[in-house]
């Protein structure tokens, strides 16, 4: 068997997300299989280093997949790009070694969350951010989120509320970005769970209102309780950036 790699990007705007779901085809991973089915005749499972949710894009999310036959990598490349709807991309297509796999050969996960805090509403980039239209403390907001920093149980930011695997994570770094007009929070750790981006921003996001004060965020986190943390922010602000692997 012939284990490859493949790097895609994609708007998640009309996308119930990664997952393939019995009840839409309306998936990343669905669009994906439905053109290695076409090019060998057999139906193929492509691997996810993770299941982004509806509405939630990616500019680097890491996939694998097995074929019996070896292709040529260009070609396959090719082959997904003629294939692919507008607002999904295959940016590589490499062979890799028989025991990668996408999701247990992760070592960390970047992932980019955009606010639009200016007053004036924003047209051109409305899918690609959350309209919050004003503005925020980000002193605040950063020394909250120093408090999110390092390896915890970070159960209060989970969105599935009867996990049974392991809920402790490791952040390696919580970055922002400020434009007079926006601003980016960048997270970097080994690994997120479900909604934990979303809802870790949502709660950085009342912080910077004044509902929720940084000291605040190591009894949240100590709680374990969802319901102590903030909002989950919308999905639309959400991009992947990258998948790091040794």
């Amino acid at each position: 068997m012939h284990n490859y790699k493949i790097i895609v990007a994609y708007d998640g705007t009309r996308y119930k997300g990664w997952q393939n779901q019995k009840t839409t085809d309306a998936t990343i991973q669905g669009k994906l299989e439905k053109i290695l089915e076409k090019m060998t005749g057999r139906p193929i499972q492509i691997i996810g280093s993770g299941r982004t949710d509806a509405g939630v894009h990616a500019k680097g999310q890491t996939a694998n997949f097995y074929l019996k036959d070896s292709y040529d990598e260009e070609e396959l490349l090719e082959m997904f790009n003629q294939y692919l709807p507008e607002d999904i991309a295959a940016l590589s297509v490499k062979e890799a070694g028989e025991r990668f796999h996408s999701r247990f050969s992760a070592i960390g996960k970047i992932y980019r969350y955009r606010i639009h805090t200016g007053k004036i509403p924003e047209v051109f980039e409305r899918k690609y951010v959350y309209s919050y239209n004003r503005p925020l403390d980000v002193e605040r907001m950063k020394e909250a989120a120093e408090h999110m920093i390092g390896t915890k149980d970070f159960a209060a930011f989970c969105g599935n509320r009867h996990m049974k695997k392991s809920t402790v994570r490791s952040v390696y770094e919580i970055r922002f970005q400020e434009t007079e007009e926006e601003l980016q929070i960048i997270y970097n750790g080994n690994g997120f769970l479900q909604n934990m981006v979303r809802i870790m921003t949502g709660t950085l996001i009342e912080v910077g209102e004044g509902k929720k004060k940084p000291e605040d965020i190591p009894s949240i986190i100590a709680s374990k309780n969802r319901e102590r943390a903030g909002f989950t922010a919308p999905a639309q602000g959400l991009t992947l950036m990258e998948v790091k692997y040794h």
